[in-house]
């Protein structure tokens, strides 16, 4: 049986703080640690029927880009569920609560900006 892995290697500030985050995969082309602003990870615990999930940011993470990996994480989550359920309706309002999301943001970043 073949094995993969994911290292993240998070470096923190004295409050910490995410300053960076780095991560590479075995399967991965690249040869080096890969940076990111930002991190989602979650884990099915089917013993407590619950999400164990790990969220991060650094610091110059800006909204705007928070926006827009939320809303291609809300995507990606639908299509995900898509894949798995087959619940084509349930998929069609996931993805028009991450449209709804992303418009809203835009909107206000758009009054905050006159």
């Amino acid at each position: 049986m073949k094995k993969s892995s994911i290292s993240i290697e998070i470096e923190l500030d004295d409050d910490k703080v995410p300053q960076h985050i780095n991560w590479k995969a075995s399967d991965s082309t690249a040869d080096m640690m890969q940076p990111a602003k930002s991190m989602m990870v979650a884990f099915w615990d089917g013993a407590d029927k619950s999400a164990l999930r790990i969220d991060l940011w650094t610091k110059d993470m800006m909204v705007d880009e928070m926006a827009d990996f939320y809303y291609q994480t809300m995507m990606g989550m639908a299509d995900t569920y898509l894949r798995a359920t087959q619940q084509n309706e349930l998929v069609a309002d996931m993805k028009k609560f991450a449209k709804d999301f992303y418009k809203k943001f835009k909107d206000t970043q758009l009054k905050e900006n006159k």
